[in-house]
């Protein structure tokens, strides 16, 4: 493996790098081979405090600094991340094994333009509503909040940070960033990126931490103001109870176990094309269709058209263009993916595709797979595989397609394939999902909110939605004859 760009593994805190005070490291290994990418420093209690210190300074700085100073900032930033989007594209390949063709042409620019689009929106789409009630007028304003705690997942590393990040800076907050442990390194050159665009220091932290040891110690801190997650179920019930301890506010964007319905009036080709799109990044996207519910008169020729299109996939090294699917993150993740295939099968389900770690390659690939023959009480229709592998089940008529579609504990997104706009809008109606999309996949636009129902989350974010939750929004009530006295 060629070596990647220099990254400095220490913790940012302050405006500067700082080891652990333990002179504690851990190891971060490349997904692709196994390589050691770094020595990152083991962070605790002691860096989450002096990173939340540091916060808790520099917010009243910040928050007085003028929006348009503010967004001047974060523009930069975004310059930053253009300038240096090769680099950036490499470090997360090889740190967490998605694709680099991907990281180039879409998730690099993408966090260049979540900074762009918080600047803007800042300075531009952010209106504050006066009105009146009789002879009063109400002026509601949001007013920043304080540092913020932001704990980000491993799949989507730098692109989910800067998701969190660019509105609570916008919006006057100070930030400390915990990056997840198997996918640390781009953190640390945003904060590289962020320091050269001129943010003030204290204004953004990054504290390093293996497990929960940095991270708990973070969002159970009185000083923090706000937080915000993206990770599992069980890390975000511990993030929630810590938070309840003194009534912090908390956004939770959490696991998936989204359903793509096919209807027969569907465009199969698109159908396939969409089914398929769920083994991006090796299964490991929060918002992928893994439920691919088929109406029954069609299902036949779409499963013969699906195997055709995902056998087809090429399987290996992220870095070559030629490549569809890579590895996956972790031996502990490779293992979960293998022991969820592994009990469906023997609970008498059937791989149609795949259906085991892929060993001529080795390492951490794993074939795309796809298992039918299931209940819908199944363990893998139920519970987020987070890998390649797709359940395929049949309906026979819309209410069928929506119990099915409803029926797990998961709300974070579908996806509807149709050719009839009054089906469509009936459909998406029943659905309970954050995000319903039809007839295409994976669209985000940041105007829009975005969060999950029931386990897939708390909260939501995006647009005016994440100034709402990174601020405490004030009413100001003034009587229009106050009799002024002016002075000065």
């Amino acid at each position: 493996m060629s070596p990647i760009p220099p990254v400095d593994p220490r913790h940012w805190i302050n405006g500067r790098r700082q080891p652990s005070l333990s002179g504690e490291t851990f190891t971060d290994h490349s997904p692709i081979d196994g390589t050691p990418l770094a020595e990152i420093s083991r962070g605790g209690p002691a860096e989450a405090a002096a990173a939340v210190a540091a916060a808790r300074d520099a917010f009243p700085g910040w928050a007085g600094t003028r929006p348009a100073d503010r967004a001047r900032v974060l523009h930069a930033v975004a310059d930053g991340v253009e300038k240096r989007l090769d680099e950036l594209a490499r470090v997360e390949t090889h740190d967490n094994g998605a694709l680099l063709r991907s990281h180039r042409r879409g998730v690099m620019p993408r966090v260049a333009h979540n900074f762009r689009f918080f600047a803007d929106w800042l300075t531009g789409s952010l209106t504050h509503p006066d009105f009146d009630t009789g002879s009063r007028r109400n002026h509601v304003s949001w007013d920043p909040a304080g540092p913020c705690v932001l704990i980000t997942p491993w799949n989507a590393p730098l692109m989910l940070a800067s998701w969190k990040i660019a509105p609570a800076l916008a919006a006057g907050n100070t930030v400390v960033l915990k990056p997840a442990e198997w996918s640390p390194l781009t953190a640390s050159l945003l904060a590289d990126i962020a320091h050269e665009a001129g943010l003030p220091p204290g204004v953004l932290n990054v504290v390093q931490g293996y497990g929960a040891e940095a991270g708990q110690a973070l969002v159970e801190h009185p000083d923090v103001r706000r937080i915000s997650f993206t990770g599992s179920v069980p890390t975000a019930r511990r993030v929630a109870a810590a938070a309840a301890a003194h009534l912090t506010p908390t956004s939770l964007e959490l696991g998936g176990k989204s359903p793509l319905l096919v209807f027969p009036d569907a465009d199969l080709d698109l159908a396939v094309e969409l089914a398929v799109e769920q083994y991006d990044n090796a299964g490991q996207v929060c918002l992928a269709a893994t439920r691919l519910l088929v109406h029954e008169a069609v299902e036949e020729e779409f499963t013969r058209r699906f195997l055709a299109r995902a056998g087809a996939l090429v399987q290996g090294d992220p870095r070559d263009p030629a490549t569809d699917v890579g590895p996956n993150i972790h031996p502990r993740q490779l293992e979960r993916i293998d022991g969820f295939v592994r009990r469906a099968l023997a609970a008498g389900g059937t791989a149609l595709l795949g259906g085991a770690p892929h060993h001529e390659l080795g390492g951490l690939y794993y074939r795309p797979t796809l298992l039918t023959g299931l209940s819908q009480d199944a363990e893998a229709v139920q519970e987020e595989i987070f890998g390649p592998v797709l359940t395929l089940q049949t309906f026979a008529d819309d209410d069928e397609a929506v119990a099915l579609a409803n029926g797990t504990r998961f709300g974070l997104a579908a996806t509807v394939v149709t050719g009839d706009r009054v089906r469509a809008e009936r459909v998406t109606a029943r659905l309970v999902a954050g995000t319903v999309w039809v007839n295409c996949f994976y669209v985000r636009d940041l105007r829009a909110p975005f969060g999950g129902s029931r386990r897939s989350g708390v909260g939501r974010e995006g647009g005016t939605w994440s100034f709402d939750f990174y601020c405490d929004l004030k009413n100001t009530v003034t009587a229009q004859e106050a009799g002024w006295t002016h002075h000065g």
